[in-house]
Protein backbone atom coordinates (compact mmCIF):
# COMPACT_ATOMS: atom_id res chain seq x y z
CA UNK A 1 0.00 0.00 0.00
CA UNK A 2 1.09 3.64 -0.77
CA UNK A 3 1.90 5.87 2.29
CA UNK A 4 -1.42 7.74 0.57
CA UNK A 5 -4.44 5.41 0.13
CA UNK A 6 -6.78 5.76 -2.38
CA UNK A 7 -9.73 7.87 -1.31
CA UNK A 8 -12.95 8.88 -2.13
CA UNK A 9 -14.25 12.24 -0.70
CA UNK A 10 -17.95 13.11 -0.18
CA UNK A 11 -16.37 16.73 -0.30
CA UNK A 12 -13.20 18.74 -0.91
CA UNK A 13 -10.99 18.33 2.25
CA UNK A 14 -9.07 21.60 1.83
CA UNK A 15 -12.19 23.56 1.80
CA UNK A 16 -13.37 22.05 5.59
CA UNK A 17 -10.00 22.05 7.12
CA UNK A 18 -11.31 21.80 10.95
CA UNK A 19 -14.38 19.56 9.72
CA UNK A 20 -14.87 16.77 12.23
CA UNK A 21 -13.84 13.69 10.07
CA UNK A 22 -15.31 10.26 9.37
CA UNK A 23 -13.05 7.63 7.83
CA UNK A 24 -15.03 4.53 5.74
CA UNK A 25 -13.39 1.19 5.65
CA UNK A 26 -15.27 -1.24 3.34
CA UNK A 27 -15.61 -4.80 3.85
CA UNK A 28 -13.69 -8.17 1.89
CA UNK A 29 -13.85 -7.55 -1.87
CA UNK A 30 -15.58 -4.12 -1.57
CA UNK A 31 -14.03 -0.70 -2.73
CA UNK A 32 -13.71 3.01 -1.91
CA UNK A 33 -16.66 3.39 -3.52
CA UNK A 34 -18.89 0.88 -1.56
CA UNK A 35 -19.93 2.64 1.44
CA UNK A 36 -20.58 5.83 -0.03
CA UNK A 37 -24.15 5.06 -0.12
CA UNK A 38 -24.26 5.21 3.72
CA UNK A 39 -23.54 9.14 3.49
CA UNK A 40 -26.68 10.65 2.51
CA UNK A 41 -27.68 9.00 5.70
CA UNK A 42 -24.80 10.34 8.21
CA UNK A 43 -24.99 13.78 9.87
CA UNK A 44 -23.97 16.30 6.89
CA UNK A 45 -21.44 17.97 9.37
CA UNK A 46 -18.70 15.27 8.55
CA UNK A 47 -16.16 15.68 6.04
CA UNK A 48 -16.21 11.90 5.07
CA UNK A 49 -12.88 9.97 3.44
CA UNK A 50 -13.72 6.38 2.37
CA UNK A 51 -10.76 4.31 1.86
CA UNK A 52 -9.73 1.55 -0.59
CA UNK A 53 -7.77 -1.42 0.68
CA UNK A 54 -4.39 -2.78 -1.01
CA UNK A 55 -4.51 -6.33 -1.53
CA UNK A 56 -7.02 -6.96 -4.84
CA UNK A 57 -9.71 -9.57 -4.47
CA UNK A 58 -12.01 -10.53 -7.49
CA UNK A 59 -13.13 -7.40 -9.04
CA UNK A 60 -12.58 -5.72 -5.45
CA UNK A 61 -10.06 -5.39 -2.52
CA UNK A 62 -9.16 -6.90 0.57
CA UNK A 63 -7.36 -5.65 4.07
CA UNK A 64 -5.44 -8.78 4.28
CA UNK A 65 -6.37 -12.51 3.39
CA UNK A 66 -9.60 -14.02 5.24
CA UNK A 67 -9.03 -17.94 4.14
CA UNK A 68 -6.38 -20.25 4.07
CA UNK A 69 -2.98 -20.67 5.56
CA UNK A 70 -2.30 -16.53 5.65
CA UNK A 71 -5.76 -15.93 7.24
CA UNK A 72 -5.08 -12.88 9.30
CA UNK A 73 -1.73 -13.04 8.68
CA UNK A 74 -0.05 -10.64 10.64
CA UNK A 75 3.13 -9.07 8.05
CA UNK A 76 -0.11 -8.23 6.05
CA UNK A 77 -2.55 -7.27 8.35
CA UNK A 78 0.54 -4.94 9.90
CA UNK A 79 1.44 -3.71 6.19
CA UNK A 80 -2.67 -3.02 5.63
CA UNK A 81 -2.93 -0.46 9.14
CA UNK A 82 0.94 1.00 9.10
CA UNK A 83 0.52 3.69 6.42
CA UNK A 84 -3.12 3.90 7.52
CA UNK A 85 -1.92 5.13 10.89
CA UNK A 86 0.89 7.70 9.31
CA UNK A 87 -2.24 8.77 7.14
CA UNK A 88 -4.85 8.99 9.21
CA UNK A 89 -2.37 11.07 12.41
CA UNK A 90 -1.86 13.94 9.42
CA UNK A 91 -5.43 14.42 8.22
CA UNK A 92 -6.91 14.52 12.09
CA UNK A 93 -4.73 17.29 12.71
CA UNK A 94 -6.71 20.39 13.57
CA UNK A 95 -10.13 18.41 13.39
CA UNK A 96 -12.81 18.87 15.43
CA UNK A 97 -12.94 15.21 16.15
CA UNK A 98 -12.10 11.49 13.73
CA UNK A 99 -14.53 8.64 13.72
CA UNK A 100 -14.04 5.82 11.90
CA UNK A 101 -16.63 3.41 10.58
CA UNK A 102 -15.87 0.00 9.14
CA UNK A 103 -18.15 -2.61 7.34
CA UNK A 104 -17.25 -6.27 8.05
CA UNK A 105 -13.37 -6.94 7.13
CA UNK A 106 -13.61 -2.71 7.70
CA UNK A 107 -14.73 -2.82 11.34
CA UNK A 108 -11.34 -4.71 12.23
CA UNK A 109 -9.59 -2.20 10.38
CA UNK A 110 -11.38 0.65 12.67
CA UNK A 111 -10.78 -1.02 15.90
CA UNK A 112 -7.05 -1.96 15.40
CA UNK A 113 -6.48 1.88 14.10
CA UNK A 114 -7.81 2.53 17.42
CA UNK A 115 -5.83 0.11 19.40
CA UNK A 116 -2.52 1.51 17.46
CA UNK A 117 -3.71 4.85 18.44
CA UNK A 118 -5.83 5.31 21.58
CA UNK A 119 -7.23 8.50 22.58
CA UNK A 120 -7.29 9.75 18.64
CA UNK A 121 -10.39 8.95 17.87
CA UNK A 122 -13.89 9.85 19.40
CA UNK A 123 -15.62 6.94 17.86
CA UNK A 124 -15.96 3.83 15.80
CA UNK A 125 -18.87 2.39 14.06
CA UNK A 126 -19.07 -1.48 13.60
CA UNK A 127 -21.35 -2.80 10.96
CA UNK A 128 -21.80 -6.67 10.64
CA UNK A 129 -17.84 -6.89 11.58
CA UNK A 130 -15.21 -8.21 13.98
CA UNK A 131 -12.11 -7.54 15.83
CA UNK A 132 -8.76 -9.14 15.27
CA UNK A 133 -8.74 -12.34 16.93
CA UNK A 134 -4.93 -11.36 17.84
CA UNK A 135 -3.02 -8.20 19.07
CA UNK A 136 0.10 -6.90 17.05
CA UNK A 137 2.87 -5.75 18.77
CA UNK A 138 2.59 -1.87 18.19
CA UNK A 139 -1.19 -2.09 20.02
CA UNK A 140 -1.88 -0.26 23.20
CA UNK A 141 -4.70 -2.65 24.28
CA UNK A 142 -3.81 -1.85 28.02
CA UNK A 143 -4.60 2.45 27.53
CA UNK A 144 -7.67 1.03 26.48
CA UNK A 145 -8.40 -1.44 29.29
CA UNK A 146 -8.21 2.07 31.67
CA UNK A 147 -9.89 4.48 28.87
CA UNK A 148 -12.37 2.36 26.75
CA UNK A 149 -13.49 3.86 23.46
CA UNK A 150 -17.12 4.37 22.09
CA UNK A 151 -18.01 2.07 19.95
CA UNK A 152 -21.48 1.14 18.43
CA UNK A 153 -21.94 -2.35 17.02
CA UNK A 154 -24.82 -3.30 14.83
CA UNK A 155 -25.08 -6.88 13.39
CA UNK A 156 -27.45 -9.47 12.65
CA UNK A 157 -27.59 -12.40 15.05
CA UNK A 158 -27.93 -14.52 12.14
CA UNK A 159 -25.26 -13.00 10.31
CA UNK A 160 -24.73 -15.50 7.51
CA UNK A 161 -21.14 -14.55 6.82
CA UNK A 162 -18.75 -13.54 10.11
CA UNK A 163 -18.83 -16.81 11.93
CA UNK A 164 -19.99 -17.07 16.06
CA UNK A 165 -16.30 -18.06 16.81
CA UNK A 166 -14.87 -14.48 15.65
CA UNK A 167 -18.18 -12.52 16.92
CA UNK A 168 -17.88 -14.21 20.19
CA UNK A 169 -14.21 -13.43 19.81
CA UNK A 170 -14.91 -10.00 19.37
CA UNK A 171 -17.79 -9.98 21.69
CA UNK A 172 -15.09 -11.10 24.79
CA UNK A 173 -12.27 -8.53 23.75
CA UNK A 174 -15.13 -5.55 23.46
CA UNK A 175 -16.01 -6.23 27.00
CA UNK A 176 -12.68 -5.09 28.61
CA UNK A 177 -11.75 -2.42 25.76
CA UNK A 178 -14.60 -0.72 24.64
CA UNK A 179 -18.15 1.42 25.78
CA UNK A 180 -19.70 -0.34 23.78
CA UNK A 181 -23.33 0.03 22.30
CA UNK A 182 -24.91 -3.15 20.55
CA UNK A 183 -27.64 -3.29 19.07
CA UNK A 184 -28.97 -7.04 17.06
CA UNK A 185 -31.34 -5.93 13.98
CA UNK A 186 -33.07 -9.42 13.12
CA UNK A 187 -33.25 -10.51 9.40
CA UNK A 188 -30.30 -7.98 8.20
CA UNK A 189 -28.13 -10.51 6.51
CA UNK A 190 -24.54 -8.96 6.33
CA UNK A 191 -25.70 -5.86 5.62
CA UNK A 192 -26.92 -2.43 6.70
CA UNK A 193 -30.17 -1.71 7.27
CA UNK A 194 -32.08 1.35 6.68
CA UNK A 195 -33.17 1.43 10.91
CA UNK A 196 -29.22 0.86 11.48
CA UNK A 197 -28.25 3.99 9.45
CA UNK A 198 -30.84 5.68 11.38
CA UNK A 199 -29.00 4.64 14.74
CA UNK A 200 -25.63 5.16 13.48
CA UNK A 201 -26.95 9.34 12.35
CA UNK A 202 -28.32 9.44 15.96
CA UNK A 203 -25.05 7.79 17.58
CA UNK A 204 -22.54 9.65 15.80
CA UNK A 205 -24.91 12.97 16.68
CA UNK A 206 -24.86 12.82 20.22
CA UNK A 207 -21.47 11.02 20.93
CA UNK A 208 -19.78 13.12 18.44
CA UNK A 209 -21.04 16.55 17.12
CA UNK A 210 -23.14 16.98 20.56
CA UNK A 211 -19.44 16.10 22.58
CA UNK A 212 -18.02 18.66 20.25
CA UNK A 213 -20.07 21.92 21.35
CA UNK A 214 -19.90 20.56 25.26
CA UNK A 215 -15.90 20.22 25.11
CA UNK A 216 -14.44 21.18 22.21
CA UNK A 217 -10.84 19.84 21.31
CA UNK A 218 -8.09 23.05 21.80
Amino acid sequence: MSETPVVEWNRDPAASPEAPLLVLFHGFGADEKDLMGLVPGLPSEFLVASVRAPQREGYGYRWYPLHGDDAFDPVQVTAALEPLIEWLRELAAGRESVSLLGFSQGMSVATSLVRAMPGAIDAVIGLSGFTLPEPLPFFRDEELEKEPFKLFWGRDPQDPVVNDLIVNLSAEWLLTHADTTKVQYQGMGHGVSPQELRHVNEYLTHYVLKAEKSSPRG
